[in-house]
Formats: C-alpha cells, structure tokens, sequence
C-alpha cells in the first residue's frame, strides 16, 4: 500500500520537473482515497509557501471541509522542512511516509524531528524510506541536469565577454 501511494507522490514530483521545479511530490490519502496532491510550484509561484506538502494540505482539508486530517496519512518524497513539518503537525495529520531524506534541510529526523516532539499536543507516526532509490534518483537526476545546465550557461556568458573584449 505504502508504494502505491508513493509512486503517485513521485507522479507529483514529475509535475514539478515540467516546471523546472525541484522535483518533490505528496499525496494525502484518506480512507484509501487519494484527497490531496501538491508538487513543489516555489519558483513558479514566487512564494515560499509553495511546497508539495502545504499544496496537498491545502486540498485535503477543503476535501475533508476541515482543517483537521487526523486520519490522514501523507506520503511525501523529501523528507519535510520546518515550515512543511510545523503544518503537518498543525493539521493534525496521522501519519506521514517519507521517500528519501534530506540531511540538509529535514525536519523529520534529520536535522531534528518536528513531527514527533513530546511538547507539542499532537505526535505524527513517521515511516522512512518507501521508494527510497526512486525518490533519491529523482532528485539526484534533476540537480545532475541543472549542474550541467548552469556551467553550459556560464561557460556562454564568458564567451560572450571574451568575444566584446576582442571585439
């Protein structure tokens, strides 16, 4: 079940590739029923509420006409942020199922775990690592391409000086 869910999440991701966005995808699911889906939209929203995870929140909780998803499970390929984990927590959500980590930036156990700390008055159930490889090349793939991209473009704008300066 839990790769059923993911690989729609990574579906998600796929989404956000087209826009040339970091391919993160998620998924809420409720009672077998997918409720809920965002892909990472950050660059082409210009806003930094635009993650896959406050997406799919937000058209969970009109589904469900609540902001309440406590028996909701989301599915997500990077491991949350801050902002993302603090929302997950805040909406109540049961549990939530992480594709890959993100040692640079996870709130989920990575750099701390929002989701499951004992002050807050709601605890997230966490299971890591459902499509791990797939939700890791995803990512890899995508910041390969955009390394090559970026040196290509650099490597032009010198051309450019070079051929004014000689000019």
């Amino acid at each position: 079940m839990n790769e059923k869910y993911m690989r729609e999440a990574l579906k998600e991701a796929k989404k956000a590739i087209r826009l040339g966005e970091v391919p993160i995808g998620c998924v809420i699911v409720y009672q077998d029923k997918i409720i809920g889906r965002g892909y990472n939209k950050r660059n082409t929203k210009k806003t930094t509420l635009a993650h896959a995870e406050l997406i799919a929140i937000e058209k969970a909780s009109k589904a469900m006409g609540d902001w309440r998803l406590e028996d909701c499970t989301m599915y997500i390929t990077l491991e949350p942020c801050q902002m993302c984990s603090g929302a997950i927590v805040q909406a109540r959500i049961k549990k939530v199922v992480v594709g890959t980590m993100n040692p640079k930036a996870g709130c989920a156990g990575s750099i701390l775990n929002l989701l499951q700390m004992e002050q807050f008055n709601h605890q997230v159930e966490l299971e890591t690592g459902i499509l791990e490889k797939e939700c890791t090349a995803i990512l890899q793939d995508f910041f390969g391409q955009l390394r090559i991209r970026n040196k290509k473009e650099k490597q032009e704008k010198n051309d450019l000086k070079k051929e004014k300066l000689e000019g």
